[in-house]
């Protein structure tokens, strides 16, 4: 439970939301509320790190732009990786002229995969990775980096903002995570704290106290709108690597969390059923496929399934400028029919290492169906311009509205309360302003839906609970 006054000696609250997509920053004096500009002019700042081979590291916006521009038209050949040597003899010692017994030396080679042309790794939605309990470090070209290696320099930027915004060393701040970490095993959420704390020490944030985030969406919400009465809030956070809830009851100026809920549901898989739904009929999918082979003509479906997940995990895409993969389309688009078009677009995005700009083209695509009940999916790098209702879409993105109502009972039900017994319901996260949602919470909830903050609420909540010094273990 918690009392808002402030404390004897109020130090500036610090807020820090390093989401898996974006991460924002906010900071608070006891009277006003600042979000700090991550990525000057914009408050918002791409959780993305790009490596390049000199092991210099950018961060946010600029990561994402040098990974584009140093794979746009560039071919991948990928190579066996030396392991090292092995040396087979016909007997021992040296011979009998002092020189060395006959002998092999055979070097030993793992799989093909190294890329020896690669400019650099580009490592966005690092955050998914933190809970993974069987790895902990990855091979960036010859040297191997723990996880936390690769989300402190995103944290240093944050805090370099910070310390801009505030004129002053910036030590301390409370952290927000999702409710569930990614990964396996019930020990994943713990690893992941542990990971993530690790790196905002090594970022210098040594003073640390975590919260969840759907927690610190409410608190921002009770801050501005206090009141003496008693109610029960539910709070849905859905952003773009998670889907976070939780049930808090306030009591005039204090509250209590009763629970907390969180799936691997978020933005980033709508997009990517987007991106399926939408572009891939358009890029050869379901087209067939005459060639010759042994002499032989062979007519087949075109094997567009070994390229779909490369597709929509843009920042792997460059792989597909590969021989084994652009060869093929090549002999397709060279054929004279109407689905050659198609295919003229999938070399062009392969190789120009587009599918960045397509899934911009879909989130702004997605917005748009936010407020309208058409929208206009255009793609001008691949020329594509494809109109879709708003119906269509949430036809389309069906089944993940389903996962979003199942996740709506079991916050409930481990809440143990019905529908009727909630007094608010507060709607942020990026992903909360798709009309389908809505439309659930308000059928659920009827009159008890408000909108909040859907970029910033955490960020908001986070800087508030560290300057009232809230402790996440009293509010679970």
């Amino acid at each position: 439970m918690q009392d808002n006054s402030p404390p004897q000696s109020a130090r500036l609250g610090i807020g820090i939301d390093f989401g898996t997509s974006n991460s924002a920053a906010a900071v608070f004096d006891g009277q006003q509320l600042t979000l700090v500009k991550l990525a000057s002019p914009e408050s918002i700042m791409p959780s993305a790190n790009y490596i390049d081979k000199q092991y210099v590291s950018a961060i946010g916006q600029k990561a994402i732009n040098d990974y584009i521009s140093g794979n746009r038209g560039r071919k991948v050949e990928l190579s066996a990786e030396l392991l090292g040597e092995a040396r087979s003899g016909t007997g021992g010692g040296e011979s009998a002229m002092g020189g060395a017994g006959e002998s092999d030396t055979n070097k030993v080679y793992g799989q093909a995969f190294n890329d020896a042309s690669l400019p650099g790794r580009l490592f966005r939605g690092t955050k998914r990775l933190l809970g993974n309990t069987l790895n902990d470090r990855i091979a960036i070209f010859d040297r191997s980096f723990r996880l936390v290696a690769l989300v402190t320099p995103i944290l240093v930027g944050i805090r370099q903002a910070l310390e801009a915004a505030i004129g002053k060393s910036a030590n301390h701040a409370c952290i927000g995570h999702p409710v569930n970490f990614e990964g396996r095993g019930s020990g994943r959420n713990n690893i992941a704290l542990e990971r993530l704390g690790e790196s905002y020490g090594h970022a210098g944030i040594t003073q640390q106290s975590f919260c969840p985030e759907p927690t610190a969406a409410t608190i921002s919400y009770l801050h501005n709108h206090p009141q003496s009465n008693d109610e029960l809030v539910l709070t849905v956070d859905f952003g773009g690597g998670t889907l976070d809830f939780s049930v808090l009851r306030r009591r005039g100026s204090n509250f209590e969390v009763e629970a907390t809920h969180g799936i691997a549901l978020g933005g980033d898989r709508i997009d990517q059923t987007i991106f399926r739904e939408l572009v891939f009929p358009l890029l050869g999918r379901g087209e067939r496929w005459s060639r010759v082979v042994d002499g032989s003509e062979v007519d087949t479906l075109f094997p567009f399934g070994e390229y779909e997940d490369l597709l929509i995990n843009w920042p792997i895409s460059y792989m597909l400028n590969q021989n084994k993969y652009t060869a093929p389309v090549m002999q397709r688009m060279a054929q004279p029919d109407e689905a050659a078009n198609k295919f003229k677009r999938l070399y062009d995005l392969i190789q120009q290492n587009y599918s960045y700009q397509i899934f911009e083209a879909i989130k702004a695509f997605k917005a748009e169906l936010s407020m309208r009940n058409a929208a206009l999916l255009d793609i001008p790098e691949v020329d594509i311009q494809v109109e879709v209702e708003l119906w269509e879409f949430e036809a389309m993105i069906s089944p993940l509205l389903f996962e979003f109502e199942q996740a709506i009972t079991r916050i409930l039900h481990k809440a143990g309360y019905q529908a009727g017994d909630i007094d608010l319901v507060l709607r942020t996260g990026g992903s909360s302003l798709i009309p389908a949602v809505k439309d659930i919470l308000d059928n659920q909830f009827a009159g008890k839906v408000v909108e909040h903050d859907p970029f910033t609420s955490v960020a908001a909540g986070l800087a508030i609970a560290d300057y009232y010094e809230y402790a996440e273990a009293e509010l679970s």
